[in-house]
């Protein structure tokens, strides 16, 4: 555990250190709250008290900004030749990558928790049903956690940040829009299989205030399977 937070720590401390954490947060906080409080369907043209809205924005922005943060966490050392000087250290692959896993979800939560300002003030709009919310954050954090296993994977394969960058993209594609696309062009059990994994399936229901155990599972899951790849990659250049 304690290898873990020391990478954590290096790779949250270089995050801020070159300005990657003040550029995600800004455009963070700028895209959300701009199409939040004043473009489009806003909170104020919506006159209810829900960040229905917000969650909506929030779930297409990470969709963006999570494979840019990503992209660089051992891209960065496979371009450099750090990675087996990390690698060659007394840790293992699975400490690395939940090192940075843990430094990126930091980084999230911290672009999260600078939007609460967001929910005081529709709180004193009106009656907020202050479970979805909860939910609905809940929901973003998931999202994230699986991005950032897939971004960690697509980064893990290439020594170019962009090439990583879109390959996270690409994979990300399939949960977030083609698989819902395909969901509706299919009937029976192939349809559920299709439906279930799209992410706005699992997103939709978590954002309003229904927590299921298949949507945590698939979330987990998806977390996870991304995990076991990146620490196969590492695996392979061990070997090598």
């Amino acid at each position: 555990m304690k290898q873990i937070w020391t990478i954590a720590k290096r790779e949250l401390r270089s995050f801020f250190d070159s300005l990657m954490a003040y550029i995600m947060m800004a455009a963070f906080l700028g895209f959300s709250g701009f199409f939040t409080w004043i473009f489009g369907a806003d909170i104020f043209f919506v006159k209810q008290a829900s960040l229905q809205v917000f969650f909506s924005i929030a779930y297409w922005t990470l969709f963006f900004f999570i494979p840019a943060i990503t992209m660089r966490l051992f891209a960065e050392e496979n371009r450099s030749g750090t990675i087996e000087l990390l690698l060659t250290r007394p840790v293992t692959d699975w400490q690395v990558i939940i090192g940075k896993f843990t430094a990126t979800l930091l980084l999230i939560i911290i672009a999260l928790a600078l939007t609460l300002p967001y929910y005081i003030t529709v709180s004193t709009l009106g009656s907020l049903d202050h479970g979805s919310v909860i939910t609905g954050y809940l929901g973003l954090i998931l999202i994230s956690c699986a991005y950032i296993s897939i971004g960690l994977f697509a980064s893990s394969l290439s020594s170019n940040q962009i090439v990583a960058y879109m390959v996270a993209l690409v994979i990300g594609i399939f949960f977030h829009i083609i698989f819902d696309l395909l969901a509706s062009s299919f009937s029976g059990w192939i349809g559920q299989v299709i439906s279930y994994l799209s992410i706005s399936e699992h997103f939709g229901s978590i954002s309003r205030g229904v927590v299921d155990s298949r949507d945590l599972i698939f979330f987990l899951s998806l977390t996870f399977i991304g995990l076991i790849l990146t620490e196969m990659n590492l695996l392979k250049r061990r070997i090598a």
